[in-house]
């Protein structure tokens, strides 16, 4: 089985990866489906990176266009007007920062900027207003990193007609289809890393056994994002409708996911999960 990099490669930092990291959210939407509206305007959304900094964040992921399960598509001009005034700040901030997008052209112009990753719930599939595609922009630039993810259908219906049958082989399959074609484009393979795509199309019990079978999704030898956060399937085996009342069972998803292999936990909760994440750090040096 290949070993997934110990480093992953991004614009400005070789990220150290024989730890979890923790990657803080910094939505700059109104209608995210957590905190949708609480950092919409740049000021905000700069504190708000701050204090993730501050509890324990490695990286951050500034967001413009919300992915939950109904929601519309941004024009392009809205998105950039989004984040770009938020990644202009954090880029000086001394950390990696990533853009989740599945825009080129926001892709490109945060790197532009000085961004540190593409995270594209796309995978790289979509292409752009002028015909531009994720896999060019990320294949000119000498460094970026990509984080690449398996969605089912699209926002608007992946909820109201989910995968069917095993979605393990069927996620692995789809991965590994796109991280091999940015090996061909001229990637090297410590730019690249997986998410499963917990909640994009998948039924409470898929997401659960992709979690419980992580193994053959990082058998594919890349590090493995996990994204579990406040999602409605963790509502779903609690009995918690509200997003906000999730933190305790994102926290162990995360830990859980991190136990099986996962090297990087995407999370809106950063100190409950970085307080978690050396807990279990600390249980597991005395396994050494």
């Amino acid at each position: 089985m290949p070993t997934p990099s110990p480093v992953w490669q991004t614009s400005r930092f070789r990220i150290d990866l024989t730890a979890p990291k923790v990657m803080g959210i910094v939505n700059v939407t109104p209608d995210s489906f957590s905190d949708g509206g609480a950092y919409t305007d740049a000021p905000a959304a700069v504190r708000h990176a701050e204090a993730l900094l501050a509890q324990g964040a490695h990286i951050l992921d500034v967001g413009g266009e919300s992915t939950r399960p109904g929601a519309p598509p941004v024009p392009l001009a809205e998105e950039l007007a989004r984040v770009v005034p938020v990644v202009r700040e954090l880029v000086k901030l001394g950390v990696p920062v990533s853009i989740d997008t599945y825009k080129p052209e926001v892709m490109q112009a945060c790197l532009d900027l000085g961004a540190d990753i593409v995270n594209d719930v796309w995978a790289l599939q979509r292409p752009g207003e002028q015909g531009l595609s994720g896999v060019d922009v990320v294949a000119r630039h000498p460094s970026c990193g990509v984080c690449l993810m398996h969605m089912h259908l699209e926002p608007q219906r992946m909820q109201i007609a989910p995968m069917e049958g095993d979605a393990v082989p069927q996620v692995a399959a789809f991965l590994e289809q796109h991280a091999q074609g940015l090996r061909n484009a001229g990637l090297a393979a410590e730019r690249i890393v997986l998410d499963y795509g917990i909640g994009f199309g998948k039924t409470v019990e898929q997401n659960f056994a992709l979690l419980a079978r992580q193994a053959e999704v990082l058998a594919l030898g890349y590090p493995l994002l996990a994204g579990w956060s406040r999602k409605s399937s963790l509502g779903r085996v609690t009995g918690q409708d509200a997003a906000r009342e999730r933190v305790a069972a994102s926290v162990a998803a995360a830990v859980l996911a991190v136990e099986r292999g996962a090297r990087i936990v995407r999370v809106h909760d950063v100190r409950e999960t970085a307080d978690a994440l050396k807990v279990w750090q600390a249980m597991s040096a005395q396994d050494r």
